[in-house]
């Protein structure tokens, strides 16, 4: 009779288990059923400000619910738009989205260009870049996109020659009078290394972040003709949503451009 009783039971838990897992994989990988309802993954500063601030408000007068995760690294808000936990996301430029996808068999694509971060080199010990002494450790971004940007960057500062290519490593530099020693870190970590290293080529989203002006603390900075203006990245399957198109219109808004020129002041430009 005990045995009875005890085969029925783990029948019934089993069924149980059964059923939530079923329950559980109707909506996995899937971002909010409401249409309403936004998902955007960014990058803290200035990405998830300017989306609170100012996107967020926006979409409220027109009957949306925005929600900002966060996120301090390159990789995960792809990862995350790829499995749809995310609609969109906001933090990167094109050609790393096509560096990604090509990498990574994806088919991420891009509705609008909101804003162009000019990488600046930064130094505790030089006030120009060619000042730096022989064999001086340089740190660069490690993902090709941004690593190529920061060659470049030291190039045009007449540091180095590089390989006449769209992408670049260390590899490519063709040509180093001053012996430099390039030390490829993730992108979020390079702030943190500015005391360790000679030059330190940073992204403007992590410099704000750890409260360095790139108008007034950088020592070389892009071109403001740069190619790498940042883009709101989205999936092709949802690319012509509604609510997309609502956030790609509120986030190339008077007003957006607005609280660019006004908070960041030229560290940030606007490519709308």
């Amino acid at each position: 009779m005990k045995a009875k009783k005890l085969l029925t039971l783990t029948a019934v838990a089993v069924l149980s288990l059964g059923l939530v897992a079923c329950g559980g994989n109707k909506d996995a990988g899937k971002t909010s059923g409401d249409d309403k309802t936004i998902v955007v993954g960014a990058t803290p500063n200035p990405h998830a400000e300017i989306l609170n601030d100012v996107v967020k408000p926006l979409l409220e007068k027109d009957g949306y619910k925005l929600e900002v995760k966060v996120f301090n690294d390159y990789v995960l808000p792809n990862k995350g738009l790829t499995e749809k936990s995310l609609d969109a996301n906001f933090y990167q430029h094109s050609p790393y989205l096509d560096e990604y996808n090509k990498k990574n068999n994806t088919d991420l694509t891009y509705t609008v260009k909101v804003h162009l971060e000019p990488m600046g080199v930064y130094s505790d010990k030089v006030k120009k870049v060619n000042d730096v002494k022989d064999g001086a450790l340089v740190a660069v971004p490690n993902d090709p996109t941004n690593e190529s940007r920061a060659l470049k960057l030291l190039a045009k500062e007449g540091l180095i020659k590089v390989a006449d290519k769209e992408i670049l490593t260390k590899n490519d530099i063709t040509e180093n009078p001053k012996n430099i020693v390039v030390k490829e870190l993730a992108a979020e970590q390079l702030p943190t290394a500015l005391k360790d290293v000679d030059l330190d080529v940073i992204n403007s989203n992590y410099a704000l972040e750890a409260k360095l002006n790139p108008l007034k603390d950088a020592i070389a900075t892009e071109a403001k003709d740069s190619p790498y203006s940042n883009i709101l990245a989205v999936r092709s399957d949802n690319k012509d949503d509604e609510k997309i198109k609502a956030l790609s219109k509120a986030i190339t808004s008077p007003e957006v451009k607005k609280y660019i020129e006004d908070n960041y002041k030229g560290a940030i430009i606007p490519s709308f």
